[in-house]
């Protein structure tokens, strides 16, 4: 006997059996079962969710003559004829290639003819949406009154290229993406009844990798399991037959592409493309492993949402302390343009050199992220000790921080500062126990920041100074001000106000704390200042 593909040996004969569509399940079994069945249905939804599947099943239960709380039983003879695709009631059309006036006009000839068997006859037509114009019109009168004993049931992946007319003929079931747990729990079954063994991380990458498609979770396991017969299914075995890459290479390209250095990145794309794995798959990968960090940076208790190990889990948080905000969105940017273009490009690789050397060069580009990037990179070189022949310089020794607070005290560099505020000076001492107060990640970030304070400032200005790039979010929540304003007050009897910053915008040629447009940001930063590097000039631009 042939060989029976995962997919097709595990379709569901029942309702029971179908994964992940709970609420059209019910809703159908009620219909049947109250005899409420409509004349004309339409399932809409994504490749391998169930639509043509939960048609079939439908269209036995309809005819099925001793049905099981709305399920056909599977073992009358119109259910047998159903499933053996015999029956003379049940008729699927694929509408990709019966997609003519002529074809949708024989249907209207056969539905004049009452079953031979059964109450209903069935016709299921897949991919409705390529028929043409001419024979949507020619289905429209038939599929808004047809006989009573005839069903339609159209299922498409793209609704929204239907006409009007037909979508309002029709009772429209929307199919969602299965939950990769869903996939997981079913793929654990298929895999007990073929007695095959996999590595639970296995089985998720592949639950993953499907992207909420039942179908193409089982069409992947099949491919593992036919290339590596009778072994247990290792997770680096998954990877190596779909071609992708482990979340380990991505933590190291990012972390070289924070150093900008593009002979190591070129060196692991090297790596990757001798090792077989598609730059395509390995583009979308990667563009949702910043998704994931981007989503760490951004919420809080977000780490149960992200799909990944407490290892993996810990180094995303490490990273995500190293990159800013803008600059993640900049690199999803990038990569989401490329993911869009890598189907058509005919050098993939090529095309990808270019997005990672645009990602460590945003001088390459002129938006104002990039801009930005481009102001900071500066600004990182002259607090690494770039020589300003025309403007301030900072006496050696001295740290951004030292003469950030000075120079807002009001007092030239090296010269004594004025006696701090008492209430000022009670807020540093009890500082954890303030932040005691708090919970989660803000509460991480603030064990983790500097406390620091102008000693003349009468408005009694606490400066809290975030350490890394995960304080950035909290920088203009107005809400976490207000607590940590609060929890102060509480604490010594006096009002402070909080203002927050991260220690890497404590700069060494603007130490001004004002808000400035990019226009002045660019012209404060270059008006007047020539820059050099062991003698070299730098290159600006």
């Amino acid at each position: 006997m042939s060989y029976t593909a995962l997919y097709r040996k595990f379709r569901p004969d029942t309702f029971t059996d179908v994964k992940g569509q709970d609420a059209v399940v019910q809703t159908l079994k009620n219909q049947i079962k109250s005899d409420r069945i409509g004349h004309a249905y339409l399932f809409c939804g994504t490749r391998g969710t169930g639509k043509t599947t939960i048609a079939k099943i439908m269209a036995k239960a309809v005819n099925c003559e001793h049905p099981v709380d709305g399920s056909p039983c599977n073992e009358c003879a119109t259910c047998k004829a159903i499933s053996a695709g015999s029956s003379m009631n049940v008729i699927e059309i694929d509408a990709a290639s019966n997609n003519g006036v002529d074809n949708i006009r024989e249907i209207r000839e056969e539905v004049s003819y009452s079953p031979t068997e059964g109450r209903y006859k069935v016709y299921i037509i897949d991919e409705v949406h390529m028929l043409s114009i001419g024979a949507f019109n020619a289905l429209l009168k038939t599929l808004e009154e047809p006989p009573s004993y005839v069903i339609f049931i159209l299922a498409t992946t793209e609704a929204h290229k239907l006409p009007v007319t037909i979508l309002s003929r029709c009772q429209r079931y929307d199919f969602k993406r299965i939950p990769i747990a869903t996939i997981e729990e079913r793929l654990n079954e298929l895999l007990e009844a073929e007695h095959v063994e996999a590595e639970e991380k296995a089985v998720r990458y592949i639950a993953r990798k499907a992207d909420g498609a039942l179908r193409d979770a089982l069409s992947l396991l099949d491919q593992c399991i036919a290339f590596y017969p009778g072994q247990k299914l290792m997770y680096e075995q998954v990877l190596d037959v779909l071609g992708a890459v482990d979340t380990e290479v991505f933590s190291k390209l990012l972390r070289r592409i924070l150093k900008r250095d593009i002979r190591g990145l070129m060196d692991s794309l090297e790596e990757l493309v001798m090792q077989g794995r598609e730059l395509g798959q390995f583009v979308t990968d990667f563009t949702w492993y910043l998704r994931n960090l981007l989503l760490l940076k951004t919420s809080d208790d977000i780490e149960d949402v992200l799909d990944m190990s407490a290892d993996n889990l810990k180094l995303l948080r490490e990273e995500a302390g190293m990159v800013r905000e803008e600059a993640l969105m900049r690199y999803i940017r990038i990569f989401s343009e490329l993911s869009n273009r890598m189907k058509y490009e005919t050098q993939k690789r090529l095309a990808l050199e270019v997005a990672l050397i645009k990602l460590c060069r945003p001088e390459m580009e002129a938006d104002t992220t990039s801009l930005l990037e481009r102001i900071r990179k500066l600004e990182k070189q002259v607090a690494e000790g770039v020589v300003i022949r025309q403007g301030m310089q900072v006496p050696s020794g001295r740290t951004a921080g030292e003469n950030f607070m000075e120079e807002q005290a009001g007092s030239p560099p090296g010269q004594p500062a004025k006696a701090a505020s008492e209430d000022l000076q009670r807020a540093v001492a009890q500082w954890k126990s303030i932040i005691s107060q708090t919970d989660g990640r803000f509460h991480t970030v603030l064990s983790r920041a500097k406390v620091q304070y102008n000693p003349a400032d009468e408005k009694n200005l606490l400066y809290v100074v975030f350490q890394d790039f995960l304080g950035e979010t909290y920088l203009r929540d107005m809400e976490k001000k207000q607590l940590l304003e609060s929890l102060i007050e509480q604490k010594i009897g006096k009002q402070v106000e909080i203002k927050m910053m991260l220690e890497d915008d404590i700069k060494v040629s603007d130490l001004r704390l004002q808000e400035v447009s990019v226009e002045d940001k660019i012209r404060q930063t270059f008006h007047g200042i020539e820059l050099e590097v062991d003698d070299t000039p730098t290159d600006i631009f």
